[in-house]
């Protein structure tokens, strides 16, 4: 690490702690040259491969941008978006992995947008998983509608019965 005040090529670490979100890591550096002291923040960097095979670091400010088109009109604030951004960047984090797809940020994404707007979840799908027919929309409806439980995973919570699926009320004379 180059020293910022003379450049010289060397310094070394007085102290290091983690950021309080834990994302970076701080280094209090000393040069050895000048005497003088300096701040660095080391973040581990976290690649996107893009379809076209471009790579690219991770940004949450995309992953909020294209959330937030999907969103339009939508009673989704800005505050909700930024921690929507939050958890899917933790999530990719988590993977472990210093390299993901696209595919994998958007599998990311619908999770937690499902939570927080299912029709901004269903317009982000469609585009996300190249909706082409009416089915492929009434797929994802029914899927909404009924959740399939996943093996291992929690069991669905009871949906509500529409007055219309609901069975007649018994009377006093049947």
């Amino acid at each position: 690490m180059h020293c910022p005040f003379c450049r010289h090529p060397d310094s070394r670490v007085v102290d290091s702690r983690t950021t309080d979100d834990g994302a970076a890591i701080r280094r209090r550096r000393q040069c050895p040259h000048c005497s003088r002291r300096f701040t660095t923040l080391e973040n581990a960097s976290l690649m996107v491969i893009k379809r076209s095979g471009v790579t690219e670091p991770f940004s949450r400010d995309k992953v909020i941008a294209g959330v937030r088109k999907a969103c339009q009109g939508r009673p989704v604030g800005e505050d909700a978006l930024a921690q929507l951004g939050q958890r899917v960047e933790e999530a990719v984090r988590a993977t472990g992995s210093a390299e993901l797809s696209t595919h994998d940020v958007g599998l990311a994404i619908l999770g937690p947008l499902r939570e927080l707007d299912v029709v901004a979840y269903l317009r982000f799908a469609s585009v996300y998983r190249a909706f082409d027919s009416l089915e492929d929309f009434e797929a994802a409806i029914a899927e909404l509608r009924h959740p399939v439980p996943q093996p291992g995973g929690p069991e669905p919570a009871p949906r509500a019965v529409d007055a219309a699926e609901s069975p007649a009320p018994a009377t006093a004379g049947d």
